[in-house]
């Protein structure tokens, strides 16, 4: 008795060492059961030397692949039902600056996220969460944990970059455009990415394990309170908001991966300013002041309590017009393409530009841009002097400051030149 309950037991433990709780992998399940046997047996593919009239223990060996697969669908279907129900961004009352920024990088990423400062209060937060709503789908190469784009190379991992250059076929999936929140705790490794200690552990191999930067790739990176991130947290962001690419440099292994991903970012001025060096890869920067309007205020406190009394029901009264900004979204971003600027208006913007001496030439890239995705949006194919007229506040306004401890214009100085140059 002595011997089976010793053998029972390790048995058992090594059926557990098999088994990692976190593995998403097919692993056999194995049941255990006594009888006489001799010689040399072998069990699961390892040969185990018996002896002889000792009781053995058999392993009978079943694949739950299947069972694994189903219990993690049902738990992603539960997870999606439980999730915590979004303020409606069509039931978002003033803002309108906020708002046009948001959907403007929405329509063309390439824009360059958005900066946005504000009192506090003044739903900043709960604005920019509310866009998750509104995201389009994109097609993304399945399993690919960098959400690789299928005929973009820029935007495609190196393992698929080999598997298309090798000639393989992809398999592709639409999903919606993802949002990470990126916390101020963060640690830098959770950033970027770093060894796979599970893999190194048990398989003695060196692996990446993808950061933050990897899921936010081809989405939206959230910085809540961005102007208190740590200093090397910011340098880790310009650095591949910059070149849309992520280099990790960790315990010998050294990756490349692509991370071109929206930016948002928003704080609070009494907080602190930002430096100017990321200020500037901020394509657009909106301020948001609080509402002074008494009706106005009332209506923001009566909605705020109707959707916090009944949110799924709130969610519904707002469900035609949020499909409708989706539709004008999905259209616009369809017809952007297609949007022409006239060489006229392209040599004004930069003409401001030069007048500001706003450095560089982001300024001008963004303004181009932002006015062709204000068009877009309107679902017109040319841009007019309005729409310019429209964004270049945004785009300008925090480019020209110089000196770190200066605070940013309003768009007062921005608008008076614009109305100078264009008249």
């Amino acid at each position: 008795m002595a011997s089976i309950l010793g053998s029972s037991s390790t048995a058992i433990l090594a059926s557990r060492s098999l088994v990692s709780p976190s593995s998403k992998l097919a692993i056999p399940s194995i049941s255990i059961s006594a009888g006489q046997s001799s010689g040399r047996k072998f069990y699961g593919g390892i040969g185990i030397q018996g002896r002889k009239g000792r009781p053995q223990f058999q392993f009978a060996v079943t694949n739950v692949a299947t069972e694994i697969n189903t219990v993690e669908q049902a738990q992603k279907a539960d997870a999606k039902e439980s999730q915590r129900p979004v303020f409606p961004f069509a039931a978002i009352v003033g803002q309108d600056e906020m708002k046009l920024c948001l959907l403007l990088n929405v329509i063309d990423p390439k824009i360059g996220g958005v900066m946005i400062m504000g009192d506090r209060g003044t739903g900043k937060s709960t604005t920019v969460r509310s866009l998750v709503d509104l995201l389009p789908e994109i097609r993304v190469v399945f399993g690919d944990p960098y959400n690789s784009d299928p005929e973009d190379p820029e935007s495609m991992g190196i393992e698929v970059r080999e598997k298309v250059t090798q000639g393989d076929e992809l398999t592709v999936v639409m999903t919606k455009i993802n949002m990470l929140d990126l916390p101020l705790g963060a640690t830098e490794d959770r950033v970027c990415g770093t060894i796979d200690i599970e893999k190194a552990l048990t398989e003695g191999v060196k692996a990446f394990e993808p950061g933050l930067l990897a899921k936010a790739n081809r989405g939206i990176l959230y910085v809540d309170e961005v102007n208190l991130l740590d200093d090397h947290l910011v340098d880790v962001l310009l650095d591949s908001a910059a070149s849309g690419w992520n280099t990790v440099e960790r315990e010998g292994i050294s990756i490349s991966h692509p991370a071109r991903f929206i930016l948002i970012g928003s704080g609070n001025p009494e907080e602190g300013e930002l430096r100017p060096q990321l200020l500037d890869r901020f394509g657009m920067h909106a301020q948001v002041g609080t509402v002074r309007d008494a009706e106005l205020r009332v209506k923001i406190v009566e909605e705020r309590a109707r959707f916090d009394k009944n949110p799924k029901e709130f969610r519904d009264s707002y469900k035609a017009e949020q499909e409708k900004l989706q539709e004008q979204i999905s259209s616009a971003r369809k017809t952007l393409s297609s949007v022409q600027i006239d060489h006229d208006l392209k040599v004004k913007i930069s003409k401001v530009c030069a007048e500001l001496n706003v450095d560089g030439l982001r300024g001008d890239i963004v303004t181009n841009r932002a006015a062709k995705a204000l068009a877009a949006l309107k679902g017109r194919d040319k841009v007019t002097a309005e729409d310019i007229a429209t964004v270049i506040p945004n785009c300008l306004r925090h480019r020209l400051r110089k000196d770190p401890l200066e605070s940013i214009d309003s768009g007062l100085l921005v608008i008076e030149k614009f109305y100078e140059v264009f008249s």
